[in-house]
């Protein structure tokens, strides 16, 4: 484990630093700038910044206080920027190829200073969109749905991902704007935490103040498993909130079942956890499960509603289509598979850069019809 782990790191880095090389390069060739003697400032902050977010990362698994966090929060930004920054330098390089083939002069500073002023704008509007939590409502129609829940509302809220970037505050902000919206119940499906170092009490302290009527109800997700989930179960218990662990709450006649990232990852034995549930049939059902990985086995199971998140649809391009391509159309919102609906959040906050473009974060509210 010790060596697989030591061998991600070392190509991961090896990855950041090629990266940053490219960079350097491509801008020194279009900019023309004589090459000075010794190591230029250019090269030292591209140097820092190489191994900025690997030196955060490796911090932030042990250790949590306001300068770190405002060390990893810049490192994870940075990284979402070289994302954006390198496919500036390849579109460089591609433009004044084309502009070359066709025999024009091609003004290496203005096209250097044009693409990657575009780029760092792209990943400026980045931050600010994944800082901007949009309500998204829909309207779903459960067979046998109880009487009493029609015309009902439950806030679904995924992905806060606490810790080094968003914290205690971020958790205050989302339990205010659920307030806002007064739901009868509310669902957190998974990675309340980014499994980082965190204070999880203080962190989820918030919660508390969701009081909806039916209750608020919690299944972990991936994140709360990089280590022993004991500590985040009970401070997400401590705030008041109930942790769903391969079992059933029955509210108000509804079927709430509950199936944490572990036991739903393998296709067998997400089948036997929720066979050993006990759903019946003949009544309206949902389950709360952190990743949308297993949908035609919870269909199989007579589930009625499936809830989840965490694939962030992606965060941003080009992880976008990846995550796509990987989740095809349960990647994000509500689709069919059978006779059960399936939705599937972009979470509210994010992972690693803290950056979404083609993608929004959302708390969803769920009107029953």
């Amino acid at each position: 484990m010790k060596l697989r782990l030591i061998v991600f790191i070392a190509i991961f880095q090896s990855v950041l630093f090629l990266g940053h090389v490219f960079l350097y390069e491509t801008w020194n060739y279009f900019w023309q700038a004589p090459d000075p003697p010794g190591i230029s400032a250019l090269q030292w902050a591209l140097g820092i910044l190489s191994v900025s977010f690997l030196a955060a990362s490796l911090l932030a698994f042990r250790y949590t206080n306001f300068l770190l966090r405002w060390f990893y929060t810049a490192a994870a930004v940075w990284l979402g920027a070289l994302s954006f920054l390198f496919f500036a330098a390849c579109a460089c390089w591609l433009i004044y190829g084309v502009i070359r083939l066709a025999g024009s002069h091609v003004d290496g500073r203005l096209l250097d200073l044009t693409v990657f002023g575009i780029a760092a704008a792209i990943s400026a509007y980045g931050v600010f969109n994944a800082a901007w939590t949009r309500v998204r409502r829909i309207s779903i129609t459960l067979p046998n749905l109880p009487a009493s829940w029609r015309g009902r509302t439950a806030a679904l809220i995924s992905d806060l991902h606490l810790g080094h970037v968003k914290n205690t505050r971020f958790a205050r902000r989302m339990t205010s704007i659920i307030n806002r919206l007064k739901p009868d119940i509310v669902w957190i499906a998974g990675d309340l935490y980014d499994g980082t170092a965190v204070d999880a009490k203080r962190a989820a302290s918030p919660l508390k103040e969701l009081r909806p009527p039916l209750g608020t109800f919690f299944v972990e997700g991936n994140h709360e498993e990089f280590r022993d989930p004991t500590k985040y179960l009970e401070a997400v218990r401590a705030s008041g909130v109930r942790v769903l662990n391969n079992e059933k709450a029955e509210v108000d006649g509804l079927q709430l079942l509950g199936v944490p990232y572990r036991h739903a990852t393998h296709a067998a034995h997400f089948a036997s956890v929720l066979e050993s549930i006990g759903i019946d049939r003949e009544r309206a059902s949902v389950l709360l499960t952190h990743a949308p990985d297993h949908v035609a086995v919870a269909e199989a199971a007579g589930i009625g509603l499936q809830v989840s998140g965490h694939t962030h649809l992606g965060q941003f391009i080009p992880y976008t289509w990846i995550a796509a391509r990987i989740y095809r159309q349960f990647v994000y919102g509500l689709n069919r598979i059978g006779k059960m609906l399936v939705y599937t959040s972009s979470g509210a906050g994010t992972w690693g850069p803290p950056l979404r473009i083609g993608s929004q974060p959302e708390i969803v509210l769920i009107q029953f019809e």
